[in-house]
């Protein structure tokens, strides 16, 4: 445990973002319980300092926090809920912090469950990409009891540059980070839109991504991204089926609300293209790539491809 908090903390989801998380918490002395489907996620965690368990509710027992860090709602539920369910052996008192994406009715949902329990809830999707999650610099755009906020804050300040508390209950920070993918999903799409279509034009695009972060036109998703692009280096960062599915979530709940999306509604289309063409699986910046076959233009491989 952390000699200064006491606190026992298990991280769900030892992906590109929950690996980064489960660290810092290491780093900043914590007792941290890793656990996944992955032995090889798990392995590199234990290679770290830490330990793993792939059971949920092993990993869990006994825990004052639990981390999800899953794709969506459907896996979160059946993290803290399954036959194995972390939520069946976390200390009385403890709190869930959930960092999935997802609409704000099923974070709701998750919370009245999680509260039913005894235990605290705080909706909390992160922004700010695997480098930053291993920095312990992510952005955290939380909601729930405030009491609940108490309780996580050591665990909170070793993860995170910013923690926005944005009210006291679970949708209302799954909602804001549903604005910040739509901007994140557009951002991108049109960053590897520019790019191909810089090179359509002939231009040199190293150039291009030279001048275009020294310009007006620039993203922070066009910096971040195009390099990937420049690169010919797909390997999944965040892979384009994050964005099928985030970008499908906004759809859903702009059609709920009768609200008019039609740029993240382009880009959810570009996305789900690359998907289709077998590139899921892979960095979003695929979208160049698909980008790239559907006009004939050659990008740039990575060293040693064939």
């Amino acid at each position: 445990m952390s000699k200064q908090t006491g606190l026992k903390v298990c991280v769900v989801g030892l992906g590109s973002m929950g690996m980064g998380v489960a660290t810092s918490l290491l780093r900043g002395g914590f007792e941290t319980i890793g656990c996944d489907v992955s032995e090889d996620a798990m392995a590199r965690f234990v290679a770290s300092g830490g330990k793993a368990i792939g059971n949920p509710a092993e990993a869990a027992r006994d825990a004052d926090v639990v981390i999800t860090v899953v794709v969506n709602a459907a896996q979160t539920e059946a993290v803290l809920f399954g036959d194995e369910g972390a939520t069946s052996a976390m200390m009385k008192g403890g709190v869930v912090l959930s960092f999935a994406t997802m609409g704000p009715d099923m974070a709701r949902g998750l919370e009245e469950r999680v509260e039913a329990l005894g235990l605290g809830y705080i909706d909390a999707p992160i922004s700010g990409g695997a480098g930053r999650a291993a920095a312990g610099e992510l952005t955290i755009m939380g909601s729930g009891r405030p009491e609940a906020f108490d309780k996580v804050r050591p665990v909170l300040d070793a993860i995170a540059q910013k923690v926005y508390e944005l009210g006291d209950r679970a949708g209302i920070g799954a909602s804001f980070k549903i604005v910040n993918q739509l901007l994140a999903g557009v951002h991108i799409a049109a960053a590897c839109e520019a790019i191909t279509f810089a090179k359509a034009l002939g231009l040199d695009i190293a150039k291009v991504y030279e001048v275009i972060t020294a310009s007006a036109g620039n993203s922070w998703m066009f910096e971040n991204r195009v390099p990937h692009i420049l690169e010919g280096d797909y390997a999944p960062r965040s892979a384009i089926d994050i964005f099928t599915k985030d970008l499908g979530i906004v759809s859903d709940i702009g059609r709920n609300l009768k609200f008019p999306l039609s740029i993240a509604s382009t880009a959810l289309q570009m996305f789900i293209m690359t998907s289709a063409a077998g590139m899921g699986r892979d960095d979003d910046a695929s979208v160049a790539r698909l980008l790239a076959q559907v006009t004939g233009l050659d990008l740039p491989e990575a060293p040693g491809t064939i």
